[in-house]
């Protein structure tokens, strides 16, 4: 029962039969509007003018149905329980693919200094004019000691970059390439090419390699990725190239 409709015809002292007449229907089916089926959109304009009100008083529901829900903007494309559980490939899709831009924020990323495949494409995408950043941790900064400290592995972690930077030697020649190093407390490791981004959130005692990763994609100002990558660039004007 449409008990708004029903209350609007008594108090407009009008009959099933009087709105039937005035709006052109078969009063049958002005008795199925008051039993709750609700009327074409027309029917409703006129219903409403004639009772001197608005649609949406006698069918609220109308008014969620006319909400245009946006659809939601896909952001996240993957996720990853661990690092170590990313698969090659998909570093590698990531970074060959890179038109404009490839950034690496970590405290070691060992893993890609390691890679002959990764390097190598980061240096063939330079020299196709692809600005590659990379940026990682200061081996003698305080950040780093206390990473090392909390994740229970001391010193090596300032070991773990020195070793990377040597890996990056080579690297750190092309033009294109550069190479700085931070002294900040990150909350996540970010690997990024264009707006495509993989973001390595870092827990508490729990190696980075363990932590997961979400594989996100920068779709408008103002997104997840968006929030990422200007925490990238702040970490970029505080840092130190290397020498």
């Amino acid at each position: 029962m449409n008990d708004l409709l029903r209350r609007a015809l008594a108090d407009a002292h009008l009959t099933e039969a009087d709105v039937a007449g005035r709006v052109g229907v078969d009063p049958k089916t002005v008795h199925r509007w008051v039993a709750g089926r609700v009327p074409y959109r027309r029917h409703r304009v006129r219903v409403a003018a004639l009772l001197g009100c608005d649609e949406v008083d006698l069918w609220p529901q109308v008014r969620a149905a006319a909400v245009q829900i946006a659809p939601p903007v896909v952001e996240v494309l993957a996720t990853y329980p661990h690092r170590w559980a990313v698969p090659r490939e998909v570093w590698r899709r990531l970074f060959e693919g890179a038109h404009d831009e490839v950034g690496v924020l970590a405290y070691a990323g060992l893993f890609l200094a390691e890679d002959a495949g990764i390097l190598r494409a980061f240096a063939e995408r330079a020299r196709e004019g692809v600005r590659v950043r990379i940026l990682l941790g200061d081996p003698d900064g305080t950040s780093v000691a206390e990473r090392g400290t909390d994740e229970g592995v001391g010193e090596s972690m300032a070991a773990k970059i020195r070793n990377a930077l040597v890996h990056y030697r080579a690297l750190s020649r092309v033009d294109g390439v550069e190479i700085r190093l931070h002294d900040t407390v990150l909350y996540n490791s970010i690997y990024r090419a264009d707006d495509e981004l993989l973001i390595n959130p870092h827990a508490y005692g729990i190696a980075a390699s363990h932590a997961p990763v979400l594989h996100l994609r920068r779709a408008e100002d103002g997104d997840m990725a968006s929030t990422y990558l200007e925490s990238f660039e702040r970490v970029w004007a505080g840092a130190s190239p290397v020498r």
